[in-house]
């Protein structure tokens, strides 16, 4: 299992984050967070009749157990995260490819859609998770501006084909709720669940 850490060599992490996405681990740093990362396998699939909320729940908790399996016992909470966009109650996952990414832009174009993104903190004898809705409303978009982003090489793992912390914000006219959960891990709700595990940030 390869850890890496974010913590200095005189203080033991306070959380492993359960996340191979670089945004989740800047946005634990700006936080404050001493943590150590552990790459997370866990199988994204949705379950048919499962609702986003669900969805989204369910793979940050199966992460986040996944993470604290191969701990080895050691009872140091194991933070797991997962985002989904949603667009007309259906989920827009990463892009197959071009002409899906392409597609899934133009869908989104001068319409508004909803980022969901689930916390789940868990150790030995308790987990606990919560869950940020953010509405994001995107400008009018041509063709050309959805072929040139895909060029970029941004859309390619990202869910709905856009990051907002990159290029992709060139699109959004604006948000109504959490800007770090679009990124993917709400700062507010990633403090209410440490608060829980009494981990005090200031």
């Amino acid at each position: 299992m390869n850890i890496t850490s974010s913590h200095s060599k005189k203080n033991k992490p306070q959380i492993y984050l359960a996340s191979n996405s670089p945004r989740r681990q800047e946005l634990l740093q700006q936080m404050g967070v001493e943590f150590a990362v552990i790459p997370q396998f866990a199988e994204e699939n949705h379950l048919s009749n499962e609702s986003p909320e669900n969805f989204v729940v369910r793979l940050a908790l199966a992460k986040a157990s996944d993470g604290l399996a191969r701990l080895n016992k050691q009872n140091i909470p194991v933070l797991g995260s997962d985002t989904a966009v949603i667009l007309d109650g259906k989920i827009l996952g990463k892009p197959e490819g071009r002409e899906d990414a392409i597609a899934m832009l133009m869908s989104l174009s001068n319409r508004s859609h909803q980022v969901l993104t689930a916390v789940a903190l868990k150790n030995n004898t308790h987990s606990a998770q919560l869950i940020s809705t953010t509405e994001v409303s995107f400008a009018k978009l041509t063709l050309k501006m959805c072929e040139n982003y895909w060029q970029t090489g941004e859309p390619v793992d990202k869910a709905g084909s856009y990051g907002i912390q990159g290029r992709g914000a060139l699109f959004i006219h604006h948000i109504n709720g959490s800007y770090s959960g679009v990124m993917g891990l709400p700062i507010y709700e990633t403090r209410m669940l440490l608060q829980q595990f009494n981990l005090s940030l200031l």
